[in-house]
Order: structure tokens, then sequence, then C-alpha cells
């Protein structure tokens, strides 16, 4: 059984998170505020984290980073907050996801469970060396890309784009994250850098390129890798 720690401080929300939680076996322990989290999250060492922003107490994303203290459960963000800078700020302080109010509960269980599956799968190191798709293969230690038996071309910084998406599958990378690692923190606002060198990427490895299937964009916010 999994256990789930919810940080909201609406009672209704708490209400219907922990019923759907509950029925689907889900061990779950619920706090009003960041300071209660903080200390359940000790006590209970929850498997993921379902967590509000504006809490009564302190702000959502200092609740994340001092979880990203000392541990890496997974955190899946629950926001009324649309802005682009709220989301990329959670991100970057160690948030996994970021769902925003009113959502979807069938989608909320999906990628809780994704989350969890992740988790569980252990942390990141020691890497794959080959990444298998049904249209592409990727080596990374001879840094080659193939389709349809033959090497596709990348430049070193597509290169460089599609290693860190791929030694992440799954996971949202932020725009704020890519544009640093490959260009240099001088740049990280440049987000056009990133559409035109993915539109580049997708034209050379996805079978679709305007209906990607493996570069995914997540509008305001960065672009994962599914596999």
């Amino acid at each position: 059984m999994s256990r789930v720690l919810v940080v909201e401080d609406d009672p209704h929300i708490v209400r219907a998170l922990v019923i759907n939680l509950q029925a689907r076996r889900y061990e779950v322990h619920a706090a009003p505020d960041g300071a209660t989290a903080l200390s359940l999250a000790a006590v209970h060492r929850p498997d993921a984290v379902l967590l509000d922003l504006g809490l009564p107490d302190m702000d959502g994303v200092n609740v994340i980073r001092a979880l990203r203290g000392w541990t890496r459960v997974p955190i899946l963000v629950l926001s009324a907050r649309q802005a682009a800078g709220e989301k990329v700020a959670a991100l970057d302080a160690g948030a996994d996801d970021y769902i925003t109010k009113p959502f979807g509960m069938d989608e909320l269980l999906a990628r809780l469970r994704a989350a969890v599956r992740r988790s569980d799968q252990g942390p990141p190191a020691p890497r794959t060396d080959h990444v298998t798709t049904d249209d592409f293969t990727i080596d990374l230690l001879a840094k080659k890309a193939v389709r349809n038996g033959r090497e596709v071309r990348l430049t070193p910084t597509e290169w460089h784009l599609l290693e860190i998406l791929v030694t992440n599958p799954g996971r949202l990378v932020t725009q704020k994250y890519l544009l640093q690692e490959v260009w240099g923190v001088s740049q990280s606002s440049k987000t056009n850098y990133l559409r035109v060198y993915m539109a580049q990427l997708r034209r050379k490895l996805e079978r679709d390129p305007a209906h990607p299937r493996y570069l995914i964009t997540e509008p305001g916010m960065g672009y994962r890798f599914e596999q």
C-alpha cells in the first residue's frame, strides 16, 4: 500500500482526495499547512506528496525546498496558480509535476500512479547506455541516433538537449534547466532557442513532427521524453 501525503488547507478538496485515494487502497495522511506537512513527511515517509502552493503559514515552494533537502519523494503540485512563472518556480524547486485546479480526478490519479511507478524504479544512476523506441534508437556512449536503419546527424546542441531528455524519461524538464545546461545561465530566458532546436529534433526523429509522440511540450513549463 502506497502512502500519500495531502497538503491542502481547503477541507472540501482534502475530503475528495482522501475518499478517492483510500478507495484505491492508498494510505493517506493530510496536513492543512506547511509545518504540519514537513512533520508528517518526516514521521510517515510518504511515497508521494500532493501539495497546494497557497498554504496559510508558508508558500508551497518553500515546502518543496525543505523536502528536497532530505528526500526525493515525488511531489505533485495542485494549484490554482496558472502563471508560467509560478509553475516554473515550483518545478525548479524540485516538484515533479504541476496540475492546475480545477483538475480531473482520473488525470490526477494517473499522474500519481506514474510518479510512484517512476520512484519505485529507484534512483537514476547508473543510467542506461541505449534508448530504444518504435521509431529510433539512441546510443548514449557512441553519441549516435539511428532511425530506419540510418544514422541521424545531430548537431552538438541537438545532441545535448536530446541526451538530457532521454536520460530523464517521463520527467518534466523545465525550460530554465535546459537553457542553463545547454546555453549557460546568461541565456536562461531565451525560450525561442528551445523552440527552434526542439522543432529540429522532432523533424529528425519523430514520425509525425507536428504531432510528436516522444518529445512532448508542456506549455509554459518545459519538455518531457516519453518512451
